[in-house]
């Protein structure tokens, strides 16, 4: 007997939990993803008739389609659940299109996390199929069709075949050579630090010289007149601060500080959250958003008031700063507050933690600290050496999560109780060479916060990014750090010598602005795409006549 309802989900880790929630009446199934795609080559994409695309069941997926429409012929209502954004909307829209499925017959539910009140709510509260968001999905693709139709047969004839050129990865690919390039430029200085441990009433501590030396000779000059120097204090400054609790996490920020802390890659940290997601664990986890909703931040709150006090509790709302987030959407963040440790596999289980422990620190109450710098006179010269130190009076936040930004290695704790003019005895007085280091190289995290402080690519977008740049041989990865390859060098030089105008950052940023624009209905997707197309034109013609003149000159 088949079922009434028909839900339609992308991913077949959803379909236990949700059918679980909603019973024999409803049916869930998923659709592994897209279902179509466009043509291959210039079929794909109908240019005398406004762009229209072309779309075909992917080869791998008719299977599923036929599965699919027998359920969806005898169901009464078939539920479209795709996830709550551009590729999640698209989906939902080609099983509609492709199963010729009727307006009446067909609703679009959205969920941001997988529990029973979530579902239910979504079953309850069905929305209107965003076709803003499906076309800016259709826009982002043909654009993308069209730079890689015109592009990468054109590396294949010029360099090697096999090779790749794309609207975003050719500017990752800029930004890793730009670094190499910085590198390669770099010229290697050095200057002489001098440290300095004192002591007071037996409570030894450390001190910078607030000079560098340029010479050994310098340094050495001044260590002999230390020698037979005295050391007073020559003053104390105390000053309260804070330390600011961190926003909730991003799709980015829970990249980056995944990789930072845990070590895991892009690639490795997105499969974890995905587990936790369809597992009802955490809301969604593709997001730019810090967003957190008025049920979530009752739940913390009342969980950081029952595990730690009032004093740490501290319930705020955090704006984000990327340009086109969507604050409608949430954070990624733990559905059940008082669930520290959760998951199938000891990455879920890690991940799941540093979730939380971001989460909770978002609505503590910010450290107090108590910052205090110590200025060390000495008799025969005017250098002094300094010593600074930080205090925390009240750890606030820091009961559970420590910020990513430490404090510095010339930085003492606790100092011992001084005034102006004492007397210290002096332990040891050394100086060493230190050297100016290069640029480092770009690793997985700090591609991402670069890209996405340009403003290029999206929360769903950075993994592949980096994955095409790799699988291309254009950089390899070395433990953390990404080395360019000579085919991604050989590369980008073609490209910023013929298509500079597709590699500028902002040209790039500022189309996906307009894809989010797009998005909520301020662009007309069609009207973007032929722009895009006769920029891509008139640089396609520039090539070709910049080559013919050359070949004129060579000849």
């Amino acid at each position: 007997m088949s079922a009434k309802n028909l839900v339609i989900v992308e991913s077949p880790g959803k379909i236990n939990k949700i059918q679980g929630f909603l019973g024999s009446n409803f049916k869930v199934v998923a659709s592994y993803g897209h279902i179509r795609d466009l043509e291959k080559g210039n079929k794909g994409i109908d240019k005398e008739n406004d762009f229209t695309p072309k779309y075909i069941v992917s080869s791998d997926k008719k299977d599923v389609v036929k599965g699919i429409k027998k359920l969806a012929d005898k169901a009464e209502t078939v539920w479209l659940a795709g996830d709550d954004d551009r590729e999640g909307t698209a989906i939902s829209w080609h099983i509609k299109e492709c199963l010729k499925l009727s307006d009446e017959k067909t609703k679009r539910i959205i969920f941001t996390e997988i529990t029973k009140k979530a579902i239910l709510e979504a079953i309850e509260n069905p929305v209107e199929l965003d076709m803003n968001m499906v076309n800016a999905q259709q826009a982002r693709r043909v654009l993308d069709r069209l730079v890689g139709f015109d592009l990468s047969p054109l590396l294949w004839k010029k360099i090697k075949p096999g090779l790749s050129g794309g609207r975003v990865q050719s500017v990752a690919l800029r930004i890793l050579v730009e670094r190499e390039n910085e590198i390669k430029k770099f010229t290697t200085s050095s200057d002489f630090k001098v440290t300095s441990l004192m002591s007071f009433k037996n409570s030894d501590f450390k001190g910078v010289l607030d000079t560098r030396f340029t010479d050994k000779k310098e340094a050495k000059s001044f260590l002999e007149k230390c020698q037979v120097a005295k050391f007073n204090v020559d003053s104390v400054e105390k000053k309260p601060g804070k330390k600011s609790s961190p926003a909730p996490f991003t799709t980015s920020t829970l990249q980056q500080t995944a990789s930072s802390r845990l070590g895991f890659s892009l690639n490795r940290t997105m499969s974890a959250a995905q587990s936790l997601y369809e597992g009802g664990h955490i809301t969604y986890m593709r997001t730019d958003s810090v967003t957190l909703s008025e049920d979530a931040l009752n739940s913390i709150e009342g969980e950081i008031l029952s595990k730690y006090g009032k004093e740490y509790s501290n319930r705020k709302k955090y704006k984000g700063k990327v340009k086109g987030a969507q604050e409608a959407h949430e954070a990624v963040r733990p559905v059940n507050p008082s669930v520290d440790i959760v998951g199938d596999s000891d990455d879920c289980k890690k991940l799941y933690n540093l979730i939380w422990k971001r989460t909770m620190a978002s609505q503590m109450s910010d450290a107090k600290v108590e910052r205090t710098t110590i200025k060390t006179k000495i008799s025969n010269t005017t250098e002094k050496f300094v010593t600074k130190g930080e205090v925390v009076s009240f750890d606030g936040f820091l009961k559970l999560y420590t910020p990513e930004d430490k404090s510095s290695e010339d930085e003492s704790g606790l100092l011992p109780d001084m005034v102006k003019g004492d007397l210290l005895d002096c332990l040891e007085i050394n100086a060493f060479q230190t050297f100016k280091k290069p640029p480092t190289r770009y690793s997985e995290s700090s591609i991402v916060k670069k890209l996405e402080d340009l403003g290029i690519g999206r929360p769903s977008t950075y993994a592949s990014i980096i994955q095409v740049i790799q699988s291309r041989g254009y950089v390899i990865k070395n433990g953390k750090s990404f080395y360019l390859n000579d085919r991604g060098r050989v590369v980008n030089v073609f490209l910023v010598n013929y298509f500079k105008k597709f590699l500028e950052y902002k040209f790039t940023a500022d189309m996906e602005q307009q894809l989010d624009d797009v998005a909520a209905n301020k662009a007309e997707w069609k009207e973007l795409v032929l722009n895009f197309f006769l920029t891509l034109n008139h640089t396609f013609f520039f090539f070709a006549w910049t080559t013919k003149k050359k070949k004129q000159q060579h000849d």
